[in-house]
């Protein structure tokens, strides 16, 4: 379904080519030619299989200017990822496939197969021991050679092949190239490309016999935690490394980090070290050991860039206590905020008893406001302490959440109006190898019995935010639930293991013999969302948690961003199977891999088809100009097949800005999802969160610090939509006065109906540098009345744009400027025809 789409896209563009255009002409073309297949040893390989072509075999022309047709997937981005030595051979049945060797040693191989050369397949990996099974014998194989282009040697392989192959792949670089040249247009350039441009007018007429009904939850957020999006951020725990579990290693770029970061012990003769003997819970082993010989003693915690109190409000203490066991009398313990400047902002003693570990609470009211305060611990009398899981959160949390959430924060995404919040990632979900793989069971129950670990993204996860907290969030918010599981296998971008043959990327799955387990964990998630307490202990565990009733989980995905391998396709074919038996209410969401398009993408799609995945998670990060030039993009999707949810997406311009430009491009493509609101279920936009001065990937759609929230541009868009979704929508006429291309595609609308409210929603977008004169006819939806316009526009590089609120006065049939670079939405309150 999805490979015949580009097909036909690519034969109408060559058959539009002018003479010359993208393809290289000879006066006389051979019937045959020598191909060169070769890949480039400046950067090992990292660029791809790159091909040349001969008439004579000595003077060798470079196809697409160097363009790579296929580049490894295995292992890391960036520092791996490498093609080395390709070789090229040829199947009877005319299919060609490329092997090579992933490293500089020559044991691990790659594989790919391409009927044309220019479409890959999956790519399988393999050891020398499996070479003959991957290469047969019968297998055309083609000579080495040396060849010199651009003046520089290479070694690859020669094959004879006809002109029309050669031809072939220079007109698939020539439509690359110009395709690219669309999506690179930007709106720096519009100055030229618009000049002289006049207003423009538009005409549209609803056509509401043709509406359909689209989904009702399109619209919602994606939270994983990178960028410090969760501890440190969500969370509102105030205390950094609480439970002393920092790991030697888990942030390569902080030299200190370990279990005692983040801390400090003050007074003279005081010192600090990590037991682990006699835990408080083995999911915790270390603690903080501190001896004293005399008052003046403290510990002291930094908190995440400091500790931002307010003055007035109250802060929960709690920490576990053990005293050494010559001790026998009341140990007293005096916890205090210290300001800054060094004064005491609050202050309480907390009591602990010999005889093992006593957790002690306290409520610490500070006096005034800082942004850089620091909780001290400090007990009263000498003696030996041991000290674990310290935590201090602010009482005003998010819906008074116990472990709750950072209200403002929040807030801020409920704000707007998620329909589905999808957790914990991401990248984050299927982690850094199969040891490295989210266990949903290890963030419940106890915080003392969670169990940490290290962020994919090179960090500590407490998993105080877990999945009890998620679900929670989830309900708080009127949202649905959409877990995310591992799929067996770990991140496509997973490291290699030095030693170990192919112990990286997604080639290291779950042992087939743990594949039963591993899914019987999925399984008790679903129970722990759904089932009776009284039946099931998973659900048993969600009631002690305080929350009896059960949290009515529907969908749940299993995958995410994967490379589509034989490993891959062995492991979640299991855990789909088993819960479409088992739990055959939960709706699966499958994964297509990272991109809108190539192998993984094409056989994500196939193996959904194969299977009937009921919803298929897409990902795409592009420039605005691929926004502007796809609006079409699911228009084209087959309805009988899954349906669609773009789990991720963003429009990325050249230093990363999160800006009008980028958030008006995403809000041009939103219109078209909702125009394919039938296929496309539901929509997120990613990143969702990240810290100052902690950021891993820009752009994130809100920014903070440990004193304030900073939506922005893209947040407002995304807020504008989802408070003002509908379920169904309704197709106009549209006349545009200009029949430029350009023009027309940076103009568009989108009309939609809430059953709920009888609501009647028309939304605008106008990507141009001057106005576009609306008149729209809804006569045949509502009779007009009182209506709320909301309107989001500056240039195209301001970053701090904020919409617009007013109360307007329409009539059935109404004219409407939209401003230069502007989002419009009108909605017309009361019952719709």
């Amino acid at each position: 379904m999805k490979g015949l789409k580009h097909i036909f896209v690519f034969c109408a563009f060559a058959c539009t080519l002018p003479a010359g255009a993208g393809v290289h002409r000879v006066m006389a073309e051979p019937d045959s030619v020598s191909l060169f297949s070769y890949a480039t040893a400046d950067d090992d390989g990292r660029s791809g299989l790159r091909f040349a072509w001969s008439s004579d075999g000595r003077h060798w022309t470079s196809i697409g200017n160097g363009r790579s047709y296929l580049r490894c997937d295995y292992s890391l981005w960036g520092s791996e990822k490498r093609m080395l030595k390709p070789e090229m051979y040829r199947s009877a049945d005319g299919v060609w496939h490329c092997v090579w060797q992933l490293h500089a040693g020559d044991r691990e191989f790659g594989i790919s197969s391409s009927a044309d050369l220019t479409d890959w397949r999956r790519q399988t990996y393999f050891t020398d021991a499996r070479f003959t099974d991957c290469v047969p014998s019968s297998w055309t194989r083609y000579p080495q050679a040396e060849a010199v282009i651009g003046g520089v040697s290479y070694s690859g392989t020669v094959a004879k092949v006809a002109w029309a192959d050669v031809e072939r792949l220079i007109r698939y670089a020539g439509y690359n190239d110009y395709r690219q040249s669309l999506y690179n247009e930007c709106a720096a350039d519009d100055g030229v490309r618009f000049a002289g441009l006049q207003p423009v007018s538009l005409t549209l007429t609803a056509r509401p016999a043709e509406a359909k009904a689209i989904s009702n939850h399109l619209i919602g957020v994606f939270f994983e935690d990178i960028n410090y999006g969760a501890d440190g951020g969500l969370y509102a725990e105030l205390v950094q490394n609480r439970d002393f579990e920092y790991a030697e290693g888990e942030n390569g770029s902080v030299k200190e980090w370990g279990p005692a970061y983040a801390w400090a012990v003050e007074g003279s003769g005081a010192s600090m070290t990590i037991g682990t003997s006699s835990p408080i819970h083995p999911n915790n082993p270390h603690y903080a050991t501190i001896k004293s010989g005399s008052d003046g003693m403290a510990l002291v915690n930094s908190g995440y860039d400091g500790i931002t109190v307010r003055k007035g409000e109250k802060y929960n203490l709690s920490l576990f206590v053990r005293l050494a066991d010559a001790q026998t009398k009341i140990a007293k313990i005096r916890v205090s905020l210290r300001g800054s400047n060094g004064r005491e902002l609050a202050s309480a003693v907390v009591k602990a008893a010999p005889g093992g570990w006593k957790k002690l609470k306290a409520t610490l009211t500070a006096s005034e406001s800082d942004t850089k305060a620091s909780l001290v611990v400090a007990p009263v009398s000498a003696g030996t302490y041991d000290f674990d899981m310290i935590s201090l959160f602010p009482k005003n949390t998010f819906k008074g959440r116990a472990n709750g959430l950072r209200a403002d924060l929040a807030q801020t995404i409920a704000d707007i109006r998620p329909r589905f919040v999808r957790f914990p990632g991401g990248c984050v979900a299927h982690g850094q190898g199969i040891d490295n793989i989210y266990r949903w069971k290890n963030s419940i129950g106890p915080l003392e019995s969670r169990k940490p670990m290290k962020n994919l993204w090179g960090y500590h996860q407490t998993m105080g935010l877990g999945y009890f907290e998620y679900f929670q969030f989830c309900e708080d918010i009127g949202a649905m639930p959409l877990p995310v599981i591992a799929a067996g296998v770990p991140c496509q971008n997973s490291a290699c293991i030095p030693g170990r043959l192919l112990g990286g990327g997604q080639q290291e799955g779950i042992p087939l013999d743990s594949m039963e387990a591993y899914i019987q964990d999925i399984i008790d998630l679903i129970d722990y969302a759904n089932a009776d307490p009284k039946t099931n202990k998973w659900a048993r565990m969600r009631a002690e948690a305080g929350h009896p009733k059960p949290f009515n989980l529907k969908y749940i995905g299993i995958g995410n961003e994967d490379q589509i391998t034989d490993v891959f396709e062995e492991r979640f074919t299991m855990i789909y199977e088993a819960i479409r038996c088992r739990r055959p209410g939960i709706t699966v969401v499958g994964t297509v891999g990272p991109f809108y398009e190539g192998s993984d993408y094409e056989e994500g799609w196939a193996l959904a088809d194969k299977l009937d995945v009921p919803v298929v998670d897409e990902h795409y990060y592009v420039a605005p100009g691929w926004f502007i030039h796809n609006q079409d993009f699911y228009d084209r999707y087959d309805r009988s097949k899954s349906k669609v949810y773009l789990g991720e997406y963003a429009a990325h311009l050249p230093g990363r800005p999160n800006n009008i430009e980028t958030a008006l491009s995403e809000a041009l493509y939103l219109t078209s999802v909702e125009r394919n609101g039938d296929v496309v279920e539901m929509a997120s936009y990613a990143p969702l969160l990240a810290k100052k001065g902690h950021t891993q990937w820009n752009p994130d759609m809100i920014y903070f610090d440990n004193g304030s929230v900073s939506p922005t541009v893209g947040y407002y868009v995304q807020k504008m939509f989802g408070n003002n979704s509908g379920d169904s929508y309704v197709p106009v006429d549209r006349t545009l006065d200009n029949s430029r291309a350009d023009v027309d595609l940076r103009v568009a609308s989108s009309v939609v109906v809430d059953s709920n409210t009888g609501d009647v929603i028309l939304k605008l977008v106008n990507m141009l540098p001057v106005e576009v004169n609306t008149t729209a006819d809804l006569s045949s939806l509502t009779d007009g009345g009182r209506a709320s316009l909301t309107v989001l526009s500056g240039s195209p590089s301001d970053t701090n744009a904020k919409p617009v609120d007013s109360s307007v006065t329409f009539g059935s049939k109404f004219s409407y400027a939209m401003p230069p670079y502007s989002l419009s939405v009108i909605r017309m309150s009361g019952k719709s025809k």
